[in-house]
């Protein structure tokens, strides 16, 4: 959402850090883009694929989803239901918001902990991919952090003032 909205970085850091977050996903996206298309150019044209290119592409996917967790998070914009919405006052429909940030922060919490707890498993027992053995555990533990700082955005945006 737009300023317009009340919804948007309000700070200079927060715009800074929305536009470099923003540029590394675009970086990211880009890569998985030319990663794709010469390995496609080398299997079909000279039979010759890059060899670990899926999974390479498959890492890249999971850092692009969840560095843009918390950009979501914090833009406020998961998608959103408004069935209940247009027969509650706006008191009524402020305290929902509230409600639903701190139930929110709780589920990441929780969702968290799990990620922890299986991303200790994995580095303890060194998975690895299949082709280029790439350490898996660094990703689940980025995971884990995306997962966590998305939940702080929710229990702030529970009981920081003012509407949004």
């Amino acid at each position: 959402m737009s300023a317009e909205h009340g919804v948007g970085p309000e700070h200079a850091w927060e715009r800074r850090a929305d536009a470099v977050l923003g540029i590394a996903a675009s970086a990211i996206l880009f890569c998985m883009m030319t990663l794709t298309f010469v390995d496609v150019v080398l299997r079909y044209v000279f039979n010759r694929p890059l060899r670990g290119a899926f999974e390479v592409t498959e890492l890249m996917l999971l850092v692009l989803i969840f560095a843009g967790l918390p950009l979501v998070t914090h833009a406020n914009e998961h998608v959103t239901m408004d069935l209940i919405d247009r027969w509650l006052g706006p008191r009524l429909r402020h305290a929902l918001c509230r409600l639903m940030e701190a139930v929110s922060a709780a589920l990441m919490f929780a969702l968290t902990w799990f990620m922890w707890v299986k991303a200790q498993r994995i580095a303890a027992y060194g998975d690895t991919t299949d082709v280029l053995r790439i350490a898996v555990g660094p990703f689940v533990y980025f995971m884990v952090a995306m997962i966590l700082l998305s939940g702080l955005i929710h229990l702030y945006r529970a009981f920081a003032a003012g509407p949004r």
